[in-house]
């Protein structure tokens, strides 16, 4: 017994000091950082408690970021599940040309985020961009502008790009649907349910769990959400795109504020795993009743 213990220790070995040095050792490093004042690797570390904490509550910027942050992942974790779901839900039926349709929605998910950001920047181009091509087609002149840099509609066109992404979502709800006995289905048409009865009905509280997992990752992928929105509008005009990882890079990075940047990272993480508590909470409340 001690022998095979010993084992189980050995194998686990390389697991546990990959997860203490790269991940729990940082987020000591970060949570502690973020009470100094900590101006760059040539200044000086001195402790300043709360003041970086305190300073973000007066901030406009990190407020307004905070808030595209969370408006983001309410977005990301209802719409943008909803729509992977829902698609998962139509292709399984497998009509004709489901597998085109599967592997299209897939494609997003497939591209690098620098060519992702360079077709949207062509896509919504205030010149040349596709949108207002069409528009123009359309003798739709009266609504021709620079989608990405008009701050009437930067902040829902950046939001809309995230629509495509839905794919991963699609491929895991749809994964799931091949593990729904049959059986429940043949009851259902026993019982005289229509394809959408059996949809809401047998479908979806089978996809209670798997769509549970989805909302974590949609939701906690916006915390670390930076390259599309660096490569488009770079948080602009103004601070009308501007999100928490944006404004992090900005504060470390630019402005060599590594403390406050850290508050900002500390921030990030304590809203990740509160995210995590809620959504399993949610299901888990849905699940027992």
């Amino acid at each position: 017994m001690k022998k095979n213990t010993l084992w189980l220790y050995l194998f686990s070995a390389p697991l546990i000091i990959f997860f203490v040095v790269f991940l729990l050792a940082p987020v000591i490093i970060v949570f502690c950082s973020s009470f100094m004042e900590w101006k760059g690797f040539s200044g000086e570390i001195s402790f300043i408690g709360f003041d970086n904490y305190i300073a973000a509550m007066k901030d406009a910027e990190f407020i307004v970021s905070f808030k595209h942050t969370i408006v983001w992942i309410i977005l990301q974790s209802t719409v943008h599940v909803a729509i992977g779901v829902s698609f998962a839900i139509i292709i399984s039926r497998k009509f004709k040309g489901w597998k085109v349709l599967r592997t299209a929605f897939m494609i997003p998910n497939m591209i690098s985020a620098s060519a992702l950001g360079f077709i949207f920047l062509m896509i919504f181009n205030g010149q040349i961009g596709l949108v207002n091509s069409v528009l123009h087609k359309l003798h739709l002149d009266q609504f021709v502008r620079n989608w990405l840099f008009d701050p009437n509609t930067a902040f829902v066109t950046v939001t809309l790009t995230w629509l495509l992404f839905a794919g991963l979502i699609m491929l895991l709800v749809l994964t799931e649907i091949g593990t729904i006995p049959a059986s429940l289905y043949e009851a259902a048409d026993l019982d005289g349910a229509s394809q959408w009865q059996k949809d809401l009905f047998v479908t979806l509280p089978q996809l209670r769990n798997v769509i549970g997992t989805c909302m974590i990752i949609a939701a906690t992928s916006k915390l670390k959400e930076f390259e599309l929105i660096y490569l488009t509008t770079k948080g602009g005009p103004g601070t009308e795109t501007m999100s928490l990882p944006l404004y992090l890079y900005n504060t470390s990075i630019v402005q060599n504020n590594f403390g406050y940047s850290n508050m900002i990272g500390t921030v990030l993480i304590a809203l990740g795993l509160v995210l995590i508590y809620i959504i399993n909470k949610v299901f888990k409340i849905a699940s027992d009743e």
